[in-house]
């Protein structure tokens, strides 16, 4: 089972935060990418933007964060943090 954990970050405060779970034969990209979408619809959000490095943190880490240069529209948060917690 593939997991994800979103967590939305204000002031050193996790303000909101979510799992995701994906039992799909999908890559794990896939499994990624379709994380990050439910964790944008659950949260309100619009779909961060992967730059280069975002993808080199998260493919050191399996982990990342997305600040507001992520996002087109301006959010009122410092930062969504993704992380893998469990992978097939």
């Amino acid at each position: 089972m593939f997991r994800l954990w979103a967590k939305i970050w204000k002031d050193n405060h996790m303000i909101k935060d979510t799992v995701v779970c994906n039992d799909s034969n999908d890559t794990r990209t896939h499994k990624v990418f379709q994380a990050l979408e439910d964790v944008c619809y659950t949260f309100d959000l619009g779909k961060p933007i992967w730059l280069d490095s975002t993808i080199a943190e998260f493919q050191k880490r399996s982990r990342t964060r997305f600040t507001s240069d992520n996002f087109i529209e301006a959010i009122d948060f410092d930062y969504l943090e993704i992380q893998v917690i469990d992978e097939d």
